[in-house]
């Protein structure tokens, strides 16, 4: 036990020191990634960080991918790349929330894995959708009146992106089922990641494009809702 527990610690202390070398991460977010990253695995084990992980690999590159086209087009920032520490709360701060609550907190019927791997569903559905929706969407309308809108804007999507984001969520689900072997909650993974992702274009655009909230804050909001809904959902049960 003690071996792993070595292992998965320079594994997550390795990714912190590559994350910053790439600049994938500013330093402090690093650091803030490996904590949420050990809180995830006291509520989740290593499932947990392997979804985590996930993730964090996918965003990656679905954040690299195209990224001048992505910049020529205005939906990205102009800045080096680098996630700060509030992005980084944003996408993984309820898991890590929820894991730390398995440690002092178990209500019957509540499946802290279900709920940490459903708020990653939802982050790594809006990552995907958003930064490949934007380079392979044809269509993009407003969601809330379904009229055509620009590219780019908050609460604007499109099919494509869409469905891409739900193959971000299927992704998460996909590890959730090899490390529970759980279809039925892999099933609920899938669905709590589409909900939070379709939740968040609406913050986008009811909230956030009228400046009442940051995007940082709409991730947030995204992820918590796609875990109340997986938290209701076993407590269904």
């Amino acid at each position: 036990m003690l071996l792993q527990y070595s292992a998965l610690l320079i594994f997550l202390i390795s990714g912190t020191v590559l994350s910053i070398y790439f600049k994938k991460l500013t330093p402090i977010a690093a650091i803030t990634g490996l904590v949420c990253a050990l809180a995830v695995f006291a509520g989740a084990s290593y499932t947990g960080v392997a979804i985590m992980t996930a993730f964090f690999v996918t965003a990656t590159i679905v954040t690299s991918w195209k990224r001048n086209l992505k910049q020529q087009l205005y939906t990205e920032a102009a800045d080096d790349g680098r996630r700060k520490s509030s992005q980084v709360i944003a996408n993984a701060g309820v898991a890590a929330i929820a894991g730390l609550l398995n440690i002092f907190f178990y209500p019957e019927g509540i499946i802290w894995p279900l709920i940490i791997a459903a708020a990653f569903s939802a982050a790594c559905g809006d990552t995907v959708s958003s930064e490949l929706g934007t380079v392979y969407g044809k269509k993009f309308f407003n969601i809330l009146t379904f009229k055509p809108d620009k590219r780019g804007l908050d609460g604007v999507v499109s099919l494509e992106g869409t469905l891409l984001g739900a193959i971000g969520s299927l992704l998460i689900a996909g590890v959730y089922f090899i490390g529970y072997q759980s279809l039925q909650g892999a099933v609920v993974v899938a669905i709590c990641g589409v909900f939070g992702n379709l939740f968040d274009s609406f913050l986008g655009a009811l909230l956030e494009r009228k400046g009442l909230l940051k995007n940082d804050a709409v991730n947030f909001l995204n992820t918590l809702a796609a875990a109340l809904l997986a938290a209701f959902i076993s407590l269904q049960k």
